[in-house]
């Protein structure tokens, strides 16, 4: 027998539950952005980054100028719109006029533009050591077109330089649209130099407080992360992930954890190790460990 769906008791029943006064019951609007908005943002920044590689139907080089000052006008002014929204969560302006989180959010998009050049300087040395590390790379072509390691990498870039100009939310959900693409999950926060190498992707974490040297390369699997977070907030703004020196190779599924872990310049963590120690430069760590590794003696400064 068919039975008429009462849809009003059902909409009362789940409005009584929306009056319980939790963070999950909030309904009004309070400064979030638009995630669509922010996903092409993005997809246009790769436009801005990578001109020959991602472009529309009408894109050629002799309209390349006039292309890119249209895309920068159009970013700049969903971007501006977006941080202008989010501001309102920023102590220094949520007690602020509509027009001076405005204003504030032009500059921080002029400051932001103006890091463009930084940014292509650094993916421009990621594809260098993508190409130098991966001999099934076809050419640096295929790696930007291709490599789920190098789009994370460069949205990790763009939010990070966000990130520094202390823009609420919308660096993190870069970050994550990145992280549901390619599986690789780095914080906008965390500190990476130039020359960086993620081979296969897939299972990345890269912590937010994470210092990551130059030439350095991570496989599949790797966790760059924090000892047990059980003190939760009190911990906010303190070094809780490692530092990776200069030169440094972590294997597949290897698990270096920890604020006060160093992993010394030309080192190698073998996969699966799991370390929460700092090991000495030139060291080779194959096995879980427990306790600091030694350098070789030879190598041994």
């Amino acid at each position: 027998m068919n039975k008429t769906i009462n849809v009003q008791s059902i909409v009362d029943t789940i409005f009584e539950d929306y009056e319980k006064g939790r963070e999950i019951d909030r309904m009004e609007f309070f400064g979030q952005p638009d995630q669509d908005i922010v996903t092409d943002i993005l997809q246009k920044m790769l436009r801005i980054l990578y001109p020959g590689y991602y472009r529309d139907a009408n894109y050629t080089p002799t309209k390349a100028k006039h292309m890119l000052a249209a895309l920068i006008e159009d970013v700049i002014y969903d971007l501006g719109r977006q941080i202008e929204i989010v501001l309102v969560n920023d102590p220094r302006y949520m007690d602020s006029t509509k027009e001076v989180r405005r204003a504030a959010a032009e500059e921080i998009c002029v400051q932001f533009f103006y890091q463009i050049p930084k940014i292509r300087e650094y993916l421009d040395t990621d594809i260098d050591a993508t190409y130098d590390g991966d001999p099934a790379a076809y050419d640096k072509i295929e790696i930007v077109l291709a490599y789920p390691g190098l789009y994370a990498t460069t949205v990790y870039r763009i939010a990070h330089e966000l990130e520094l100009l202390k823009v609420p939310y919308i660096p993190r959900l870069m970050s994550e649209y990145a992280h549901s693409t390619t599986g690789v999950d780095i914080h906008p926060g965390a500190t990476i130099d130039k020359y960086f190498f993620i081979d296969h992707a897939t299972g990345i974490v890269i912590g937010e407080t994470s210092e990551i040297g130059q030439h350095v390369k991570i496989y599949q699997g790797v966790t760059i992360g924090a000892l047990s977070t059980k003190d939760g907030q009190s911990l906010r703004g303190a070094k809780r992930h490692p530092t990776i020196e200069d030169n440094v190779t972590l294997y597949a599924g290897a698990a270096v954890l920890g604020g006060d872990t160093v992993i010394g310049h030309d080192s190698v963590i073998g996969g699966s190790a799991f370390v929460t120690k700092s090991v000495p430069p030139y060291s080779q760590v194959l096995v879980n460990i427990e306790s600091t590794v030694s350098a070789p003696e030879e190598n041994r400064e």
